[in-house]
């Protein structure tokens, strides 16, 4: 009996010897798993950019990553099971590694923005951007897992075919109600702003101009971008010819009304016609246009036609057609009716971003059976969406416009036509993807020569084609 009771003593003391509890510090360390995908967060979004960038944007994009890592982390615990925790040491180790390595990644980031900044001619940052940058990132992932936390909740409380059958609501009410009010609402804003008259711009006076006293294309007419394109310059001889959406009610109309209004102005006794294909909302850049006029001495005209009032990127997503119908059909009627004249002028293509997806199909369509057509230049081109074949292009490398597309997550992007600028970022896998997208939202927010914007080098590197 005292040899059983012996036996069954010691084993019960080598069980709690097994399981015997890690001692308490009174801090929660975060798991092996959560530290390590918050640390990949903070390496990625504090990775290279194109573009100096505001500690706002920086912690959004910084707060959104760990967000993520936090719910993928989570994901990965509820999919592979339930585990007996890591050992406090172990834990301890990975935050502390990873506060490391996010310290490191955080001073990084700032020196690269400064590297930016100098060459772009904007003001440095300190360790206050540091410090805007993890406060905000900290509560922007914080509200985000807590939104998180409660749609779960709500989802748990429902049950799983309750919440498969309200996602799915949602979901279609979104796509058929939501979606469409939403684009109405934008569309008739873009239209009220692209009709908006501006006090401080007044009409031209000067013959050679659409929205003359002379002109056919009434003043009202033109659209915001329109009466800032015919009313610039520093020569008001130069011919600048331009009609809106509201001149006229069809393509074929607008397009008759231009080369109408080019007859008007002499726009056909210059020596070279520029075709200027406008953006998304009707813009013509002001220093490509001045840059042409300065290269060819005022001996040049210039036309443009307005084919939407909405920004770039929601042409280019669902009206890009209208662009390439534009584009094309303004290009073939100045060439035909240049074509009548003793002596045609040249013609040369021209678009930024949209402008040049539109303008090259144009140009390339036109350029081996009309003589007339004898150059083109693309400014800002988005990745893969324009053929430069006897083309010249303008594209800054800082500019993530030229480098964006979905090739970006697998492939280093293709820069040959690109310019230095600025300090370029390495390829990521990945990452480079979402970095680049950030940028695209900052993508104007420099001065010419940098990111998307551009200078008068659009126009005065124009070809000479005689």
């Amino acid at each position: 009996m005292i040899t059983s009771v012996t036996g069954a003593s010691g084993r019960i003391g080598a069980a709690r010897s097994d399981i015997e509890p890690q001692p308490s510090t009174g801090v929660r360390l975060p798991r092996v798993g959560t530290s390590v995908a918050l640390t990949a967060a903070m390496l990625a979004s504090s990775a290279p950019a194109l573009l100096p960038r505001p500690a706002v944007t920086q912690a959004l994009l910084t707060g959104v990553s760990m967000a993520i890592a936090l719910a993928v982390a989570w994901s990965a615990r509820r999919a592979l099971g339930t585990r007996r925790p890591a050992r406090l040491r172990a834990q301890a180790w990975t935050a502390g590694v990873g506060a490391l390595i996010s310290t490191g990644a955080i001073l990084s980031n700032i020196q690269w923005q400064n590297r930016l900044r100098v060459s772009m001619g904007t003001p440095s940052v300190d360790w206050h951007y540091a410090v805007d940058v993890v406060g905000g990132a900290t509560c922007v992932a914080l509200t985000l897992w807590v939104i998180g936390l409660a749609i779960r909740r709500m989802c748990t409380a429902m049950g799983s075919i309750r919440s498969v059958v309200l996602i799915g609501v949602v979901g279609v009410l979104s796509y058929f109600v939501a979606v469409p009010a939403l684009w109405s609402a934008m569309s008739s804003s873009f239209a009220a702003s692209n009709s908006a008259l501006d006090d401080a711009v007044t009409a031209p006076v000067a013959v050679a101009r659409s929205g003359s006293p002379n002109s056919l294309v009434p003043w009202r007419t033109l659209g915001r971008e329109g009466r800032k394109f015919t009313t610039g310059g520093l020569d008001p001889s130069t011919v600048r010819t331009y009609v809106g959406l509201d001149s006229a009610a069809t393509l074929d109309q607008r397009v008759e009304l231009a080369v109408a209004d080019m007859e008007r102005a002499g726009a056909f006794d210059r020596s070279v016609v520029v075709v200027a294909i406008p953006t998304g909302s009707g813009w013509v850049d002001e220093n490509a246009v001045t840059g042409a006029e300065s290269r060819f001495g005022g001996d040049v005209a210039t036309v443009a036609v307005q084919y939407s009032n909405k920004p770039s990127w929601a042409t280019f997503v669902f009206a890009e057609d209208d662009a390439r119908r534009s584009a094309d059909a303004v290009a073939r009627a100045v060439a035909a009716r240049a074509a009548t004249s003793s002596t045609p002028p040249q013609i040369i293509v021209y678009g930024q971003s949209l402008g040049s997806v539109a303008g090259s199909d144009a140009y390339l369509s036109l350029r081996h059976t009309d003589p007339r057509i004898c150059g083109a230049v693309w400014a800002g081109p988005p990745a893969g969406a324009v053929d430069t074949d006897g083309a010249t292009v303008l594209a800054n490398s800082s500019d993530p416009v030229v480098r964006w597309s979905a090739d970006l997550l697998w492939s280093p992007p293709d820069t040959s036509t690109t310019r230095p600028d600025a300090p370029t970022p390495m390829w990521l896998p990945f990452v480079s993807f979402v970095q680049t997208s950030v940028d695209l939202a900052a993508a104007l927010d420099v001065g010419a020569g940098h990111g998307h914007r551009y200078g008068t080098d659009q126009g005065t590197s124009m070809p000479r084609c005689r």
